[in-house]
């Protein structure tokens, strides 16, 4: 600070950059503290999200809630858009939703205001101040963090929330400390006396300024704390409100709307028409009630931290409730604004609009729509694969076309799932939802396999078919019955996966030594028919290679039954092969009476089968 000849002060640079580092904290504090909120919270917000009904002001109340316990308008919309574009919300549930996060935004504020505490006569009442809370929040995060933690993710959530709030607290604190003497500069003041002759200046300070910060919430703190000068009077400080909200939905939309379907786009185009009329009703309004002489008191009042947090929401609240009976006017707006996307495929669209990187913000969602990839990919090879057996008793062209562009699918949806899960890895912290991403990384490169094996099967008929050879009736006979145990593997598989169901994981393998069984033994027939000349050399050769690709199937599905096994059993991950070796030396009894009960079945069926020849 330095004091001129004529006795004013004047801000030095190194009040700039206090202030500057102080900006640093508040933000770096308030991603700290969202970040904590929004991975204690993210099961949470899943499962009420999608629970919303076609009630917008149900929808009203979900996305203030959310938005409140988030602390960020901009995560809750992006993620919704992410649910429109899945197909897990409507276009008409999101326009509530919308509303309502407009609201939960100023919850940020009105914790802020905290700075006007007056403590004088109630020394209790100092726990409560920021100077008291900042310092405090920081050692309980700190010793949750470092001697708490223990592994548990609600300690550290607890932790990373209150050390969030505690750098929030001493950004906000120091900026105060550095815009402090602002209030004796008359160039500062002068500023603001402009603003509240030019309210539209103001409107594009508060819109530029969101837009740069990217949050409505972080604004209206900085706002909050140049309060502290002692400048800022109503007339000069609502236009710079009411700019906020249209800098930080147009971040918002253009996050909506960057590979986004046509709904998901929508989404962020409500959120920007309903800002924009509440630009319009707030000017009017305030227009309006200052002309009759309403707003006389407050016009040229001074604003401290808790005005700005009440006008914030006053504003926020006031319009979402005249503007609520306007939902599906906004609906309509944006269907006509935003065309329906041509299209390109009726198979997996809905899969891949699923592998949003908007959801990122909620590993829990994120987890789950790649997990609902994966079952589209395990659907698609199992019905593949028994398809592709069935091309071996009747030959048709336009199967194995339907098989091939299935095939086409899963590998879209494995390289998507690839690239989707490798960029959620970097947003999921050590813990349960870190172990089920290495999971699905495992079994979706399973599933992709099976569907190249269900391929090469179909390869396999098509030779037979094109030579014009055939299998004799007694092999045709026998590959009915390893159908049938690939139907069974493939059965326990998907349900492993799909269900999380840990007793289909463990009758897979019983299976998988069935067909191994099955596989020698139908190689020993096939030589033995070679040798009494009831088979040719090629459609033996083929026979074979079918042999092989059926064993690799169920290879493929003994992996994934291994892989989901291992999520809850500490033994089965620390060592697949341990515990296979354990399985095949007769020491697990289930796997003993599963493996007896399908041995049985199958050959018996070989039997009759051979009856047959």
């Amino acid at each position: 600070m330095v004091v001129r000849k004529d006795g004013i002060t004047k801000v030095s640079i190194f009040n700039i950059i206090t202030l500057l580092g102080g900006l640093a904290l508040f933000l770096y504090g308030m991603r700290v503290m969202g970040d904590g909120l929004k991975e204690g919270s993210t099961d949470t917000l899943k499962s009420v999200l999608e629970k919303v009904t076609n009630n917008p002001i149900k929808g009203f109340l979900v996305g203030m809630l959310m938005t409140a316990i988030i602390q960020s308008s901009t995560a809750t919309i992006v993620i919704t858009s992410g649910l429109v574009g899945a197909g897990i919300l409507t276009l008409h549930q999101s326009v509530g939703i919308i509303l309502g996060a407009n609201v939960g935004t100023t919850v940020t504020g009105q914790i802020i205001r905290l700075l006007d505490l007056n403590t004088s006569g109630s020394s209790w009442l100092n726990l409560f101040k920021p100077s008291t809370l900042a310092p405090v929040a920081a050692v309980i995060g700190i010793i949750c963090i470092m001697f708490l933690n223990n592994n548990k993710a609600k300690v550290k959530t607890v932790g990373t929330v209150a050390m969030g709030f505690g750098i929030l607290f001493t950004g906000l604190l120091t900026m105060t400390g550095a815009v402090e003497p602002l209030s004796q500069d008359p160039a500062f003041t002068s500023l603001f006396v402009k603003f509240g002759d030019s309210p539209f200046l103001a409107y594009l300070v508060g819109v530029a300024v969101a837009f740069v910060l990217q949050s409505s919430s972080a604004t209206i703190g900085i706002l909050q704390a140049f309060s502290i000068t002692g400048a800022l009077t109503f007339k000069a400080t609502y236009p710079i409100i009411i700019g906020v909200y249209l800098g930080d939905c147009v971040t918002t939309a253009m996050v909506c709307s960057i590979g986004a379907k046509a709904d998901a786009k929508r989404t962020g185009a409500i959120h920007i028409m309903f800002n924009l009329c509440e630009t319009v009703l707030v000017f009017v309004g305030v227009t309006v009630l200052h002309k009759l002489g309403v707003l006389d008191g407050i016009w040229d009042a001074t604003m401290n931290s808790g005005l700005i947090a009440n006008t914030h929401t006053v504003f926020n609240l006031t319009c979402a409730l005249l503007l609520m009976p306007l939902a599906g006017v906004y609906e309509k707006l944006s269907l006509k604004i935003i065309p329906d996307d041509k299209q390109i495929g009726t198979n997996i669209d809905n899969e891949l609009a699923m592998l949003d990187t908007k959801f990122y913000a909620s590993p829990a969602l994120a987890l789950e729509s790649a997990k609902k990839a994966i079952a589209a990919m395990a659907k698609l090879s199992q019905e593949a694969v028994i398809n592709a057996m069935n091309e071996f008793d009747e030959f048709n062209q336009e199967a194995i076309d339907v098989i091939n562009e299935n095939e086409d699918s899963i590998d879209r949806l494995a390289d998507a799932v690839d690239n989707y899960l490798v960029g959620l890895g970097t947003h999921v912290p050590n813990g349960k939802n870190n172990e089920i991403l290495n999971y699905y990384m495992q079994c979706f490169s399973e599933f992709e396999r099976i569907g190249d094996l269900a391929v090469n099967l179909t390869e396999n008929a098509t030779e037979i078919h094109d030579r014009g050879a055939d299998f004799t009736p007694h092999a045709k006979n026998e590959l009915l019955v390893v159908s049938s145990a690939l139907r069974d593997i493939l059965s326990n598989a998907c349900a492993a996966f799909c269900n999380t169901d840990f007793e289909a994981a463990r009758k897979v393998e019983p299976v998988e030594e069935v067909v191994d069984d099955i596989v020698a033994t139908l190689r020993g027939n096939h030589m033995r028919r070679l040798r009494e000349g009831r088979c040719n050399m090629y459609s033996g050769l083929v026979f074979l290679d079918v042999l092989v690709n059926v064993e690799r199937i169920a290879d493929q599905c003994s992996n994934i039954g291994i892989y989901t096994l291992a999520l809850t059993n500490e033994h089965v991950m620390q060592s697949h092969h341990d515990y296979i070796h354990e399985l095949h030396q007769g020491n697990d009894e289930f796997f003993n009476e599963e493996y007896r009960t399908k041995h049985d079945y199958y050959f018996n069926a070989l039997g009759m089968a051979e009856r047959t020849k």
